[in-house]
């Protein structure tokens, strides 16, 4: 199960209502993982509301270095030392060195545990993987901002399910075999060779792809190919007025959504000036039906078989 929660969704200037860009994603598995891309101001605010623990924090992935996107890291790891943080946090992100360093270096305060920023390509077209689990792949490639700039997907491992009724019609037992099976796509069983393909069916594993700021562009697309979550910039309604900001209107970014073959999308960073945001997701849906717009605090939960929408009340 995959769980994601909006921390923030405004673009630039923060609202009563929505915070800077942060989302939260966290992956159940045999271990827990919990990652956040993007820290805009007052994260960690918003991650007490969500009842979510920042000591749960593995690795922090930013976008690009834009002050909405990246301002609320410096207190998150305050608050990380004083609470007696001991185990190492992970900073990615186009320039991660160059910024991080920065943001250690002001104040008068040191740290109990290390902060390790890792940088990330954020030039040509290639989709980088950066971070790597037993369960799942974390992803990047350069996007088209006003500075350097890249999206990330999240891509679970897809794996095999040995089908018992499959086993029975052919004469097999389960065993230690199957393990050689899963992992090697044959093996042996009473001297018979026996492919994966025969009693098994390939589950894909999900994926959800975030772009940050950017324009629609052919990077975006390459990523969130087949992603059942597009997380996507939704910054303006008039696709005039992102000409010169590097930012996506929504019916663009539905065009997106509809040439990856993606399930969902998820329009974020939305301007102050739509307070009424149904505008947006009515023009987008026009486009791409599965479509909405974020609001602060909303989760997704994605299970095998589903996904399912949780707006705060």
């Amino acid at each position: 199960m995959i769980v994601i929660t909006f921390l923030g969704t405004v673009s630039g200037i923060p609202t009563k209502e929505r915070m800077h860009p942060a989302i939260c994603i966290e992956y159940f598995g045999k271990k827990k993982y919990t990652f956040l891309f993007d820290c805009g101001e007052g994260t960690q605010l918003q991650l007490m509301k969500a009842g979510i623990s920042f000591m749960d924090v593995d690795a922090v992935f930013i976008t690009h270095w834009h002050a909405d996107h990246f301002a609320g890291l410096l207190p998150l790891i305050a608050t990380m030392n004083l609470e007696k943080r001991k185990r190492k946090l992970l900073v990615y992100g186009p320039e991660a060195e160059k910024f991080t360093k920065l943001i250690l270096s002001l104040g008068y305060f040191g740290t109990r545990f290390k902060v390790i920023p890792v940088d990330v390509n954020f030039e040509g077209d290639v989709i980088n993987r950066i971070y790597s689990s037993k369960d799942f792949d974390i992803f990047s490639i350069p996007v088209c901002h006003t500075v350097p700039a890249v999206a990330y997907a999240i891509k679970e491992k897809d794996k095999w399910s040995i089908d018992v009724e499959a086993l029975k019609m052919l004469g097999l037992k389960r065993g230690a075999w199957l393990k050689r099976l899963k992992k090697y796509g044959e093996a042996k069983y009473k001297g018979r060779i026996v492919r994966i393909e025969e009693v098994a069916t390939l589950r894909k594993g999900l994926k959800i792809v975030y772009t940050g700021d950017t324009k629609p562009c052919d990077n975006v697309l390459k990523i969130s190919t087949d992603a059942d979550v597009l997380i996507h910039d939704g910054t303006f309604l008039e696709e005039e007025l992102t000409e010169d900001k590097a930012h996506a209107d929504v019916k663009k970014a539905a065009e997106i959504a509809k040439k990856a073959g993606v399930k969902w999308l998820v329009l974020t960073h939305i301007s102050r000036r739509y307070r009424d945001v149904s505008i947006l997701e009515e023009e987008a849906k026009k486009v791409f039906p599965n479509t909405k717009v974020a609001c602060d605090l909303m989760r997704i939960i994605l299970k095998k078989d589903e996904i399912i929408f949780e707006t705060p009340r």
